[in-house]
């Protein structure tokens, strides 16, 4: 991000409480420039994908007079928390290159005690404030870059060092403001709370302190968005319902922005990831194109011999480039029970909680459902995979060490498909008590404990006056709110959507119902076989090609070659000759090269020996 003449904060976060507090650092923009990027917005996946955004809020700082590209310095702090992070960008100003300092950018460090008696029983044309403060306070910065808009006072900062100078000044506790009017006069600011807020408003109250006149400045923005004239339409719906279209815009977000910021997955990660889409196309109780989809993004993931995969190719198959009849998954956002009052509120986390949760319950539903998975006889297994993709993926880490936090305790000592279901039930409800009142909540669906008592009274008991739980109705609740059955497909994009074709790709799409099952056609199975079987091929070469040689063993050897023998059929003479039957025909050329070889060197011994038997010179 090329920026030519001032510093940066660029805070890229989605959640409305760092969206919020932007207009706390209004005064601080001629220094320094606070701008948000929302990396839940459609928009800005491409973005935050090129600045590897796998986290939010993350801070990136840009250094002023910045001319190449850059993804800038990640913020590294304790916290997020405001206080921490303005005491950051401080450090990033007064840290900053002397000779590339943004112009408006009052000096920060301390002045000395010479400096501050020089200024005494002078005239001057304006005030100078000198705030005295520790060697570790950050008040005197503050206060400098608050009154930085402000014309007619200066704002300088001292350290506590010298004490002779503070008993004259009668400062006997800091922080302490000093104020030196225009005519030389001086006197200590009496303000019964040294805070920053209290200097800053106290200074630009006085008389003939006001703010500059200067045009603001403006982070750059597109134009023509048609996007943010978009209206969002109210959807209603029941709340004792589960809504298909919550479930797929969850995977759609999971797999098209989420899973973006990692560019190659390796290791753990990709172990995860595998692991994860076992489980979702086992268990998930989708619209048939979906869990087609899931199943051949498993089968391709378990088919390819590499222990590292790059995300565009794992996107490639999502998105359907090879063009396999019968799989979709939607290409857009429509949140229906996890839609918030405002676009930054619910949404993704809802639609997350509610995704593991039909995951719990399904296998608790059909225990039978991840035999010959390597998964099966496993009662915390979808609990295990969810710690584990929360670690890796999951972009709030705030949230994820607080879920890490909970799975230490106990999920260990699970030991029941049917605790599982409970374990997530209950955590799910000591998060929402964590984050009631909190600013991530949505007023209009306040964090409360689940689930209420209008939609299952049964689920409440009184025990000698206080609330309890039926753990067993709460049971048979879960199972019954998280089935098949109770899931609604009002709202459920269409495959033949307009909206979800890819652009430029004007092919007519031949399956108009996406709950009609795939046909079946044999020749349709077959070049869906094939065309999964060329894209693997295509990632393997691309691989060797910028990584080496892949790992080949055992499994892996043998689908390595069967990748490389199955390709689409080619035309001869318009004949259809594929690649096995090409292989044959190179088989038997090397087989009778070979035999007529060995034919030749037989008779070739054979006529010597004759020649020495009977031409044998005579004695």
């Amino acid at each position: 991000m090329p920026l030519e003449s001032i510093g940066v904060l660029l805070l890229i976060s989605v959640g409305s409480r760092v969206i919020h507090q932007i207009s706390l650092f209004s005064d601080w923009e001629s220094a320094i420039r606070v701008g948000v990027l929302d990396c839940g917005e459609e928009e800005n996946y491409e973005t935050c994908k090129e600045y590897g955004i796998h986290y939010y809020p993350t801070f990136r700082y840009f250094k002023a007079f910045t001319k190449q590209f850059t993804t800038g310095e990640n913020y590294k702090g304790a916290d997020r928390e405001l206080q921490t992070v303005r005491q950051m960008m401080i450090d990033f100003l007064q840290n900053h290159s002397q000779e590339l300092r943004p112009p408006a950018c009052p000096p920060l460090d301390p002045v000395s005690s010479g400096d501050i008696t020089s200024l005494f029983d002078k005239n001057s044309h304006h005030y100078t404030a000198v705030v005295f403060e520790s060697n570790n306070s950050y008040v005197g910065r503050e206060v400098i870059l608050d009154l930085i808009q402000y014309e007619n006072i200066i704002v300088k900062r001292a350290l506590n060092f010298d004490k002779p100078l503070l008993e004259k000044l009668g400062i006997t506790s800091v922080p302490s403001c000093y104020l030196i009017h225009p005519n030389g006069s001086h006197g200590l600011i009496n303000i019964l709370k040294p805070l920053r807020s209290s200097f800053s408003s106290y200074l630009k109250s006085l008389p003939g302190v006001r703010k500059k006149l200067l045009l603001p400045l403006q982070l750059p923005v597109q134009e023509n968005k048609e996007e943010s004239t978009e209206i969002k339409v109210w959807k209603e719906f029941d709340k004792s319902k589960l809504y298909m279209a919550d479930l797929e815009s969850g995977l759609h977000y999971l797999l098209r922005v989420e899973l973006a910021t990692h560019k190659t997955l390796e290791g753990a990660e990709l172990k995860t990831f595998k692991d994860f889409v076992t489980i979702s196309a086992k268990l998930f109780p989708g619209r048939q194109p979906v869990v087609k989809l899931l199943e051949t993004l498993q089968e391709w993931l378990v088919s390819l011999p590499l222990d590292k995969i790059p995300y565009d190719a794992i996107l490639d198959l999502v998105n359907n480039k090879m063009r396999i009849s019968g799989i979709f998954l939607t290409k857009k956002v429509q949140w229906v029970g996890c839609q918030g009052s405002r676009p930054e509120l619910r949404g993704y986390t809802c639609s997350l909680w509610k995704l593991f949760h039909t995951l719990t319950v399904q296998a608790a539903l059909r225990p039978k459902a991840l035999i010959n998975t390597g998964l099966e006889d496993n009662p915390q297994i979808v609990l295990q995979i969810m710690r584990r993709y929360i670690h890796h993926f999951f972009g709030c880490k705030a949230c994820a060490q607080h879920f890490e936090e909970m799975a230490k305790e106990s999920m260990d000592s699970i030991k029941t498909l049917d605790k599982a279901v409970l374990w997530l039930w209950e955590k799910h409800n000591v998060v929402n008590n964590r984050l009631a009142g909190d600013l991530t909540e949505d007023p209009k669906f306040p964090k409360v404990q689940w689930p209420t008592p209008d939609i299952c009274p049964a689920c409440h008991e009184e025990i000698k006056g206080l609330h309890s739980w039926n753990e067993a109705q709460v049971l048979q609740f879960m199972k019954y709110h998280y089935n098949s059955e109770n899931i609604l497909y009002k709202y459920t994009a269409s495959q033949t959507d307009s909206s979800e074709t890819e652009q430029g790709d004007t092919r007519e799409v031949k399956d108009k119902n996406p709950l009609k099952k795939p046909s079946g056609n044999r020749e349709n199975k077959i070049q869906d076989k094939e065309n999964i079987l060329d894209s693997e091929s295509k990632v393997l070469d691309k691989l060797v090609a910028n990584h080496g040689p892949v790992k080949d063993n055992g499994k892996s050897a043998v689908g390595s070659a069967g990748l490389k023998e199955t390709k689409q059929a080619m035309s001869f003479l318009g004949i259809g000759f594929s690649n096995i039957d090409m292989s044959l025909c190179v088989i038997l050329y090397v087989a009778s090269s070979l035999f007529l070889m060995i034919m030749y060197f037989f008779f070739r011994m054979r006529s010597k020996r004759w020649k020495v038997k009977y031409y044998r010179s005579s004695v």
